[in-house]
């Protein structure tokens, strides 16, 4: 099982040109950051864990200029999203971004995707909450089609363009690893519908075993092998006997999530980790 870890980038946090390198060095497959372009000061919605928000939400630095740094400063290491928001982005664009960072990482990008819970946020990007799922799923499908097609169109409800050009390809055939995050029935279908893995979090009352033996019945019903779909968990509590049972129920990755630090304070953290990743 490949671990990895998932950090927000900010300008008070360990600098990717550090970390990736580190990560590398301490036997780490893995490192996703996540996004937020913004978090609206009403704070009208409330954050998920609880209160106060984290701090490194609003400090959180462009995911793809992040990952950039940490391509560079590695040879190895799986980099990628954890989690994009698509219904806040726009799909020519970010298509790109993604092929770009592909191309120029030697094919390593491990693309995360969620349609977010800040609603505010999402609102100031022109999304409306109660069809954001649609907007992901469309937008998704229309990247689906700019990588891997040399004349590629869409039309649908939410994203319409006629034949365009777009490059580059991405390096990883047909296109990076496409993971969904979420825990409900709707997720798992539209994983075993459009996407390449899954993105559970490990948050209390979760059952990752039947979770994932749920997903295998999705897949199974719909037709699709069960093999073509990774498990990797989000936000995983670094313990061996855990990890043991992950592995046993047929996940492939497991991601710790670590401090949005300065650099002494995560290595110390990344060592601690020495017996686990052995």
């Amino acid at each position: 099982m490949k671990i990895g870890v998932i950090i927000f980038p900010t300008e008070y946090t360990i600098s990717m040109t550090e970390l990736a390198p580190a990560l590398e060095e301490r036997g780490f497959d893995t490192l996703l950051v996540p996004e937020h372009t913004h978090i609206p000061t009403s704070r009208r919605t409330p954050w998920p864990g609880g209160k106060p928000l984290p701090k490194e939400y609003k400090h959180s630095l462009d995911p793809f200029v992040a990952l950039s740094f940490a391509a560079a400063a590695s040879k190895t290491l799986t980099i990628g999203t954890g989690i994009c928001l698509i219904p806040q982005r726009e799909p020519l664009a970010t298509a790109k971004a993604v092929a770009s960072l592909d191309l120029l990482s030697g094919g390593r990008v491990m693309f995360g995707m969620g349609a977010g819970w800040n609603v505010d946020e999402m609102e100031n990007h022109g999304t409306a909450p109660e069809t954001r799922f649609k907007l992901l799923e469309e937008r998704v499908r229309a990247m689906k089609a700019l990588w891997t097609e040399e004349e590629a169109a869409f039309h649908g409800d939410f994203v319409n363009f006629d034949p365009v050009w777009s490059y580059p390809k991405p390096v990883q055939k047909p296109h990076p690893p496409l993971y969904l995050g979420g825990e409900s029935i709707h997720t798992m279908r539209r994983v075993v519908d459009f996407c390449d893995g899954w993105l559970p979090r490990a948050r209390g009352g979760f059952d990752m075993a039947a979770g994932i033996a749920q997903l295998r019945e999705v897949a199974d019903a719909a037709g699709r092998d069960w093999s073509t779909i990774g498990v990797s968990v989000f936000g995983a509590k670094p313990d061996a006997e855990i990890f043991a049972g992950y592995a046993e129920a047929g996940v492939d990755g497991a991601l710790i999530v670590v401090p949005s630090e300065p650099r002494d304070d995560v290595l110390r953290r990344l060592d601690g980790y020495a017996d686990l990743i052995e």
